[in-house]
């Protein structure tokens, strides 16, 4: 299966910027951007100008023809078995007792879906946040409220919650083991 690009893109930087044992905050400095918008490219929830994934690049001091080396580009439209195993955990950096598994990203119709499985712990802290997506929640395990504009909805598993996750939002599990959903991030077109 080919990954999305733009995945593939943000998981370079992220690897690239750890091999070089660089911050995120070091990295934008360099480039003259805030910590969160690098954060969020690595974690493929923007995708950057041109100029800033050049300067991006750039500050990483990787070649330019060795960074976009081996992209798989291709758009294949066989069926797509992707095992557990390689699932890999999205790192947010103000998150503690809350963990995004990405299963797959992929373009659909010119925009960018991601699927991600969500954990979160009863305690784990986490303040308002927004997506440039929409998303559809899937509720797996456990019990979730979401607070959005000042209405609480509350969610066991079975419950499927869709929302426009651009407005601030708020979630944090209600019961005593952690929850468990499954989330398709619909981007919306840059």
């Amino acid at each position: 299966m080919s990954n999305d690009v733009i995945l593939q893109i943000s998981n370079r930087i992220k690897q690239k910027r750890k091999e070089g044992k660089i911050t995120l905050q070091q990295l934008a400095e360099y480039v003259g951007v805030t910590k969160g918008l690098i954060s969020q490219i690595e974690n493929s929830r923007t995708i950057p100008s041109l100029t800033v994934l050049l300067s991006i690049i750039k500050a990483l001091n990787v070649d330019l023809n060795d960074f976009f080396e081996n992209l798989d580009v291709s758009d294949s439209k066989e069926p797509v078995v992707i095992k557990a195993s390689q699932h890999h955990i999205v790192e947010k950096e103000y998150t503690n007792g809350i963990y995004y598994y990405r299963i797959t990203s992929f373009k659909h119709q010119g925009k960018l879906v991601d699927v991600v499985l969500h954990k979160q712990e009863k305690n784990a802290k986490k303040g308002y946040v927004s997506t440039q997506a929409h998303e559809l929640n899937y509720m797996l395990k456990g019990k979730a409220q979401y607070t959005i504009e000042g209405k609480k909805y509350d969610l066991e598993p079975g419950d499927t919650f869709y929302y426009d996750a651009r407005k601030p939002h708020l979630t944090k599990c209600t019961s005593d083991e952690p929850y468990e959903m499954l989330v398709l991030y619909f981007f919306d077109e840059e």
